[in-house]
């Protein structure tokens, strides 16, 4: 308990240590605050912070967070996709709900020694053997390759949507 944008509340908390920090404080420059106070103290930190305002989003990004949500601007999206394409927002709705068991999306890293490395996605057999489907493959680089024909080979560093 404390006021988060204090490195000596920070430091308690175990900045140093963590592996994550989530900010979501009523304004944005509280926020930018925190990133701050919180990258200075932990370089290796992944930090993701909410925005308000619409201009906040690259100030944070500049300031250290990896990654930034603006609640109103996906919002605005989910309503007018609600009007303009519902049957999308009920299979991502119904992907994404917690507790579904017929469908999840997860990632996986492909890590250093995997058997993976140099494999199509047809070759490694994922699909085939255990009805997993590669929507996305985001490549080392951060290249997104969404839809990957059959033939994309896994790489090293991949992260397998």
């Amino acid at each position: 308990m404390g006021d988060s944008t204090q490195d000596s509340v920070l430091k308690e908390a175990g900045i140093e240590r963590a592996q994550g920090l989530i900010s979501v404080l009523s304004s944005d420059a509280d926020n930018l605050y925190v990133v701050l106070s919180a990258r200075g103290l932990n370089p290796k930190l992944k930090i993701v912070v909410r925005a308000s305002d619409e201009g906040a989003e690259q100030k944070l990004i500049r300031a250290g967070a990896d990654s930034v949500v603006s609640p109103y601007y996906i919002g605005g999206l989910r309503i007018a996709y609600s009007i303009i394409k519902p049957a999308v927002v009920d299979f991502i709705e119904f992907a994404t709900r917690s507790g579904n068991l017929e469908l999840q999306i997860e990632e996986f890293k492909v890590k250093e020694h995997s058997n993976l490395i140099g494999s199509s996605l047809d070759e490694c057999g994922v699909r085939k053997d255990l009805g997993i489907i590669i929507v996305a493959i985001k490549r080392a680089s951060g290249e997104m390759e969404f839809n990957p024909h059959s033939t994309s080979v896994i790489k090293q560093e991949d992260t397998l949507v």
